[in-house]
Parts: structure tokens; sequence; C-alpha cells
């Protein structure tokens, strides 16, 4: 008999998962032997040679470890708190005669402890170590050579989502077996009647949404494009569930999404305890994380008394009292874990940390996805797993999820749940249609390419302005200009005379609209490229003009991955591609330009080369756009005015 085609389905992404880990694997060793990794490195992954410094504890007893390094100030960094990172040193490979080959191939090695960044600032990283023997053991190899440190790869959450694809396959329990076969097969999802629940606080749209997750079986998905209020949404849809099964649990593929929508249920007077590591929680979500709560239980002095009386004994306490102990530590450590669980309303976490030995077996009645669209599906599966019915939201005609191998992106790797749900289940979706961002000429763009026309904007946005004498949009054009784009040396794209235009263009406004003024309002600005290369280039060039010192706190520079999910009221887009052949490379991403263009709340500007990107269809669009809603400001060649004011 042939394997139903959901089990086909995930099979196939455990194949792609795998070539995507494979990859990843492959470049982490490649970079070692093909780069210059032990030359003076300061990558956006990697810094080399470090300084080891002085050792403590953080507030949540975590044994850190400062390291610092030289400064680069071109250079973008990827330690962020959480991330796993691995230390490592140059070896001399040697030839082992038994065996024929070399020991050490690959001209390093790394100390076999995992550690996670606890804190990163410019030229200091403070990294939580595991003990004091890797501490011993770092210390002394430090003594005896340089060492780099590095962002690694997280095997974990590739054990995580292969185990999660076979078990879904694999499963033969009814209630999953059916819901697999509507989200990955070709059963159909099934609807109670819906409620005639009403929130005055929403709009026709929002309130439409929550009645289908609350009548939805087997799953419902939220289809929120930029501005419309898709957190706000769920939020209404998570406490109305509530008011039918007693605890729910919450997920999204990032630490960032799961504060997020934490800390908006926690607003709500929700009950929400918070699994995963503390070093990747908001600070305003350490309250409700499962250590702090744990820490704060009644029962826990009694229980770290027990430890600190086992730990001090070292072995030479009698077998009867140590049994004792040993009991009643563990019956302390079962009751106040179920005890977090049994008074938590919401469960949240990030989709792996729904595997975390914490969590044990529980099973939930439902499941919500946030930022489902940003998610890979393997990693779906693993949340999947714990519930009886899925909603989903997010936007699947945004930023899509990161895979770094092509051909496993090619081959659908990239392609989400939501995504899949969207195409082949439409009974399941519900759009929000009002945004409450954008002025409406910068909606009405992605509006039209993106959404068939359906977005509307909210009468309090559709009209605002900066200033009653600006535009909404603004095009300036680079096309006489010759400024030309080059790679650098991490295969970014750079175009300098394009980025000395886009601070030039921001002084501009400015003074037409008043620095005074715009400190007292605190209009905020975002400056997007698409590239990093230019988004290093842009904040060297403001860091170097006093005059953006009283902006220092209004002004962020990022690339569009950087932005999503945020919104400035005046943005600037960095375009950079200009070429005769009209080349744009991954600026063919839509979906990367619908994020760039839908973060401004009342001005976009955009910075580029009309004659490289009309060359492709939507970029000739867009420009089009600007020439009918707003202005285009064809900018002199060099010789004739010197941007480099």
């Amino acid at each position: 008999m042939e394997p139903k085609p959901s089990i086909t389905r995930l099979l196939e992404l455990d194949e792609l998962l795998k070539m995507e880990h494979d990859y990843e694997v492959a470049a982490y060793n490649r970079s070692f032997t093909e780069g210059n990794i032990f030359g003076h490195t300061n990558e956006p992954d990697c810094k080399y040679p470090i300084s080891i410094g002085g050792s403590g504890y953080n507030a949540l007893n975590h044994l850190i470890l400062t390291v610092t390094y030289e400064v680069d100030d071109e250079q973008e960094n990827e330690f962020e708190p959480g991330q796993p990172v691995a230390f490592f040193w140059r070896v001399t490979p040697t030839l082992n005669f038994n065996t024929g080959a070399f020991d050490d191939a690959k001209g390093f090695k790394e100390l076999p402890y995992t550690c996670f960044v606890d804190s990163f600032k410019e030229g200091v990283i403070q990294i939580h170590i595991p003990n004091r023997q890797a501490l011993r053991e770092l210390q002394a190899q430090a003594d005896r050579t340089p060492l780099g440190v590095r962002v690694a790869i997280d095997d974990t959450s590739y054990r995580v989502m292969h185990q999660a694809l076979i078990s879904a396959a694999n499963s033969t329990n009814e209630n999953f077996v059916r819901l697999r076969e509507i989200l990955a097969g070709s059963l159909r999802p099934r609807f109670r009647q819906k409620s005639p629940i009403w929130f005055p606080w929403l709009n026709i749209a929002q309130n439409e949404a929550v009645r289908k997750v609350v009548a939805a079986m087997d799953v419902a998905v939220v289809h929120g494009p930029p501005g419309t209020g898709k957190t706000t949404t769920m939020v209404e849809a998570v406490i109305e569930t509530l008011r039918r099964e007693t605890q729910v649990l919450v997920c999204a593929p990032s630490n960032a999404a799961v504060d997020w929508i934490s800390e908006q249920l926690s607003k709500r007077g929700i009950n929400v305890l918070r699994i995963g590591n503390p070093l990747k929680m908001s600070d305003e979500m350490l309250a409700c994380s499962y250590e702090r709560r744990y820490a704060d239980h009644p029962d826990y002095h009694e229980l770290w008394n027990i430890r600190r009386e086992l730990g001090e004994a070292k072995g030479e306490m009698k077998g009867n009292k140590r049994q004792r102990l040993l009991r009643r530590q563990m019956e302390l450590e079962i009751k106040i874990n179920a005890d977090l669980f049994e008074r938590a309303s919401v469960v949240s976490c990030t989709l792996i940390g729904s595997t975390y030995s914490i969590m044990g077996n529980r099973h939930f009645g439902t499941l919500f996805i946030d930022e489902a669209a940003q998610a890979l599906e393997p990693a779906c599966w693993a949340a999947i797993l714990k519930a009886d019915r899925v909603v989903l939201s997010g936007d699947h005609l945004q930023l899509p999820p990161t895979v770094k191998c092509i051909e496993a992106a090619r081959k659908g790797l990239s392609n989400t749940l939501m995504q899949h749900i969207v195409k082949t289940k439409r009974e399941c979706v519900s759009l929000l249609t009002v945004q409450y961002r954008m002025h409406r000429d910068i909606m009405a763009f992605p509006s039209r390419w993106f959404y068939n026309g359906s977005l509307e904007a909210a009468p309090e946005v559709a009209d605002r302005l900066v200033h009653l004498m600006d535009t909404p949009l603004t095009w300036i054009d680079t096309v006489r200009c010759g400024f030309g784009e080059r790679q650098n040396r991490s295969m970014s794209r750079l175009n300098t005379d394009e980025a000395k235009l886009v601070v030039h263009s921001l002084r501009d406004y400015v003074d037409m609209i008043g620095l005074e003024r715009l400190v007292a309002d605190r209009v905020d600005f975002g400056i997007i490229s698409p590239y990093r290369a230019q988004v290093r280039m842009i904040r060297r060039l403001l860091r170097m003009q006093k005059f953006y010192r009283r902006l220092r706190e209004q002004v962020s520079v990022n690339t569009v991955d950087g932005f999503q999910g945020q919104e400035r009221d005046v943005i600037i887009i960095s375009m950079v591609r200009d070429n005769d052949k009209g080349e744009i490379g991954f600026l063919g991403d839509l979906r990367r330009m619908n994020v760039a263009i839908t973060r401004a709340r009342m001005k976009l500007i955009v910075i580029g080369n009309s004659e490289t990107l009309s060359k492709h269809r939507f970029y000739n669009a867009l420009f089009q756009h600007f020439s009918d809603c707003g202005e285009v400001i064809e900018v002199p060649p060099a010789e004739e005015q010197d941007i480099e004011k």
C-alpha cells in the first residue's frame, strides 16, 4: 500500500531539512578552510582573535565570561542574546601513519561545550559558560594559543524538527491522523456553527476572523497584511477560546514574536507561563518565565534547602536520610512544576521550545501559531503534535523563513504550512482588510499588487502626513548620476554614492520640516536597504555627522529583515542596484519589498535608479505609482551637484 500523500509530504520535508543541515555544516566548516578566518577577522558571525576577561554570575545565577575583540565600525553582528556560540583555536593538521589521513584536517578545534550569548555590545560579548570545568579548560587553552568565538549551528533545532516530522508521519492516533490529513493532505476541515460574538473595538473583518477561529474544529488561518491588527485579533481569539477551554498553547518561530503576543495577553490579565531560555526573552516577559515563577513558588525555599544540604554532604550523608531527602526533592519538583502549569491559562514558547522536557506529555485543545508565515513547516509540526486543532496567523506575502540552501528552498523547504493551507483550504482563511498604519497613497500600491486591492485605510490614518505641505511618496531618481554598484568582500552589494545621497536627502527632509519640530513631535525615521553592506555604510556616514546627534534615538538603519514587524513615521529605502543590464538580484523577491514599503506611516522615500529597476515589471509599476500619486525628483549628475554636504 502506498503511503498517504500527507506522509509523503512530511518525509520529503525531512529530506529537504537534512539537505539544509548538511549545507549549513559544510558552510560552517568551509569558512575555516577557505576563508582567512585565522587572520585578524571581524565578521558578523565570527570574532578572532578575542581576549578573555573576567567571569561572574548574572541575575539568573548563570556563569558568565566576558570576552572582548577589536571593533570594526563597518561590520554587522549576529551575536544576539541566547545565540549558541563556539570557542575555537587553530591547530596544525598532523599525518596519522596508521590511517594515512590527517588528524584535525579542518585546521581548528572547538571547545566541546554549548555556550550562549548573554549580552552583546560593540567590542564586548558576555557569554554563558555551562560550568566551572568548561571555564577552566577555556582559560587554559587561552594561555596556549589565541582563541576565537563564532555563532554555532543550532543542531538541537534540526534534531527536534527531524523527530517531529518522523513522529507526525508515523502517528496512528486517530485524532492526530485526521488533523494531519487536513493540514497536509486532502481531507476538508470542519466547522461548527458560528457564535454571534461581537467586539465593539474590532472592525468587521477582525470580528469575522475571531468567529471563524472559534467555529473551526480543525484549522483556521488569520491572514493579516501589514498594519491590519493581526495581533489584536489573535489576542481576542485566544481570550474567546479560553472561555471554552481551560488552557491553550501559543507559539511563534522566534522568541521576539512569542514575547510580543505574550505581552499583549498578559496586559489583558491572562496568566501566561513563558517557556524557554530566559536569555532570549524580553525583560517584560522574564516575570512570566518558568524559571522566575519556579523560584517564586512558596515551596521553592524548602526545595532549595534540600538541594543545598545534599550538595554540602558530598556523599557523606547516611543512606536513609539521603533517600528521604531525594524523595522529598522529587516530590517538590513535581509539585511545583504541576502547579505552574495548572495555574497558567496560556503556555507560550517558540515552536522548538514546545518540545522542552518540562512540557512533558501535556496536550492542548488549541495551538495558536503567530507569525506562521515565517516558520519552517518542520518546526510547526513539533508543536502541532501537542494539539487537537491549530490556528495560524501571519502574512505569507511578506518575508518567508530563512533557508540557506538554494536547492532545498527551490524544492519547497521555504514554502510554509500557512502558505499551503491558504492555497488548498481557502475556507479556513480570514483576511483582515482595514489597515491602521499607512497613508492611503502608501497603502494603495501594495494593496493592489499583493492583496487584490482589498485593503482600505482606516479614517484616522488615511490622510495623515508629517506636514500638511508634504507628500506621502517621493522617488529620488539617480538615473543621471552614474553611481554604479559593487560587491564587497562578503559578497554583499554596496553603492557608496547612493549611501551619501541617502544621508544628504535625510538632512534635506529634516531641514524642510524643521529639526526642532521633529524632535518635539518624536517623528521617527527608518532607513532600509536590502543589502547589509549598504546598511553598514549608511550607519557609518550618519555617525560621522554631528547634525544627526539630536536625532540619534529617532533614526534607525537596518536591512529589510531587521525591520520586519516594525513601523516608522518616515521610511527611506536605498535600493542600491545601479547597472546597465537591469540586474536586481534578490530585489526580485517581491515579498521583501512588500515589507520595506509597508513600514512607513506617513512618508515613503525611495532612492534608486529608475532605469535599472524599471526593467522589472514590479518596479516599473511602483515607479509609475510614485509618478501618479507622489513626486519624482531627478538628481543631477555629480558634477552639477555636490551630494557630500
